[in-house]
């Protein structure tokens, strides 16, 4: 018999497999919602894998500083999709390791709000969206991957995965990171945004930009493709002004998704890993 399923239908399949398989083994559960592609996916796949319905709190670590299009977007669909949703307030920038690059205390700080919310509400283990094809650092991640009881992360131990065979039982007293969408794309999420018909933030289209946030881009038409705080995020040059745009600009193009977010570059990678390590998403 001939298998119908296409490339989205299974990586579709699999993350809803991933989700029910943490629903089930784990008690405590909470979503991480940046607002970006990737995490609204997560919540569509949610969704799905549990009838329209998603069982456990969404989180925003908010440092206040998301930029007003982002603020509304999570306001329209906390509502329209009847979210269960906490937002935790992040430390300020002063609490953070003052040897890291400013970029990524601004990022540290979301480590922070996180870490306070998992010691709020007693989570065991913590939904986020990343892809492996994203940075290098979340290159080497687990779908069920442990952590200690600071969150923190270490990548020299970690247990072994095969497809459907997730280490999904720790110890008392581990924090785990969950991963549905380690195995997509970035090509791959437009495409499923696309089919799906998922709204997304309007940053992600090109407009003209002229004076923005200390930077003068003279009018040229830009678009996000990874969206951040204010003043550590930036949109780069394009002309995808819809999804079609997008995907047909993202099968031909050199640039790095990150590229317009300073802390996640090659030239600062080694703070990345380290904000990676200390419990960042």
């Amino acid at each position: 018999m001939k298998n119908s399923m296409d490339h989205l239908d299974q990586l579709e399949a699999e993350s809803v497999y991933i989700f029910r398989e943490a629903f089930r083994h784990i008690k405590k559960l909470g979503m991480l919602w940046s607002f970006g592609k990737d995490s609204t996916v997560m919540i569509w796949l949610a969704r799905k894998a549990f009838f329209g319905h998603v069982p456990f709190p969404l989180i925003h670590c908010d440092t206040g500083l998301e930029m007003d299009e982002v603020y509304a977007y999570r306001d329209q669909y906390v509502r329209e999709w009847s979210l269960n949703f906490l937002s935790e307030e992040c430390p300020a920038l002063e609490t953070t390791d003052p040897s890291l690059p400013h970029d990524a205390r601004v990022a540290a700080r979301k480590t922070g709000g996180l870490k306070n919310a998992i010691a709020k509400h007693g989570f065991e283990a913590i939904i986020a969206g990343i892809r492996r094809d994203e940075e290098g650092t979340r290159a080497k991640e687990r779908y069920f991957s442990p952590r200690n009881t600071e969150a923190q992360w270490d990548v020299k131990n970690q247990p072994p995965e095969f497809w459907n065979q997730f280490a999904t039982r720790f110890p008392p007293g581990t924090h785990v990171r969950v991963h549905p969408l380690l195995h997509w794309t970035e090509l791959d999420i437009w495409q499923y945004i696309d089919r799906e018909n998922i709204p997304v933030v309007p940053l992600y289209f090109a407009r003209e930009y002229g004076e923005f946030f200390g930077q003068n881009y003279g009018g040229q038409m830009m678009r996000f493709r990874s969206l951040g705080e204010k003043g550590i995020t930036f949109p780069l040059p394009s002309t995808a002004s819809n999804i079609e745009e997008i995907i047909a600009e993202l099968k031909i193009t050199k640039t790095s998704e990150r590229a317009g977010r300073p802390m996640g570059a090659d030239k600062d990678e080694s703070s990345f890993e380290r904000l990676r390590a200390d419990g960042y998403m």
